[in-house]
C-alpha cells in the first residue's frame, strides 16, 4: 500500500531543548531522549493508565518496558521527553519504516493530559525531525480518540487512509 502525503510539507516546528508552561502552569522541559533519559522513561511507562495503551503500546511490565526501550532509543529513532521537576511526563518518538518514512508516537501520563503538553511535545519532536532531516512522518489513531485526531490536524496531519477501525494520518516535513 502506497501512503498518501499531503502535497505541500508543514511548516517549521520548534526543535528542543526547549521550556515551556502547560495550562496548569506549569515549567516542562522538552529535551532530546538519550540514554540519561531512560531510567525516567521506564519510571514513567511503570506508571501510565493501561486505559491509556493503543496498539500493545507502551508495554505494561518493566522488562517488556525496557526491552521496547532498546528499540526505540536506537540511534535511527528520534525522541523527545517532557520533564516536570526532572520526572518524565511525556514521550514522543518517530521510527523509521522500511519505506523511508517514520511512524510517531506520543504518551502523555494522564495527570498531565488536556494542559496542552502533548501539543507542545508534538510540535517539539517534529521540529526534530525536521533538524534530523525526515521528511515524511504517519502514525495511526484510534478513531473514537477525537482530541489526538483535533491535536494532528492542527499540526498539519492529514488523513491517508480510514478504512479500519483506526485511522492513518500522514504529514509531509
Amino acid at each position: 500500500m502506497t501512503r498518501e502525503y499531503p502535497d505541500d510539507p508543514a511548516g517549521e516546528f520548534p526543535a528542543p531543548p526547549r521550556t515551556v508552561t502547560d495550562g496548569e502552569d506549569r515549567e516542562i522541559e522538552l529535551v532530546p531522549a538519550d540514554e540519561a533519559e531512560r531510567e525516567r522513561l521506564v519510571e514513567m511507562y511503570l506508571d501510565f493508565d493501561p486505559a491509556d495503551r493503543a496498539q500493545g503500546i507502551p508495554p505494561v511490565k518493566e522488562e517488556a518496558i525496557e526491552n521496547w526501550l532498546d528499540t526505540i532509543l536506537e540511534d535511527d529513532c528520534v525522541n523527545v521527553v517532557a520533564r516536570h521537576d526532572g520526572v518524565a511526563v511525556g514521550h514522543a518518538t518517530l521510527v523509521p519504516d522500511r519505506h523511508d518514512e517514520h511512524e510517531l508516537a506520543i504518551f502523555v501520563l494522564q495527570a498531565f493530559q488536556g494542559a496542552g503538553i502533548g501539543t507542545m511535545l508534538l510540535e517539539t519532536l517534529l521540529g526534530q525531525g525536521q533538524v534530523e532531516g525526515i521528511e515524511r512522518v504517519w502514525l495511526t489513531v484510534e478513531r473514537w480518540n477525537d482530541p489526538a485526531i483535533a491535536l494532528y490536524r492542527k499540526m498539519g496531519f492529514e488523513t491517508s487512509n480510514a478504512e479500519s477501525f483506526e485511522i492513518e494520518m500522514a504529514i509531509e516535513l
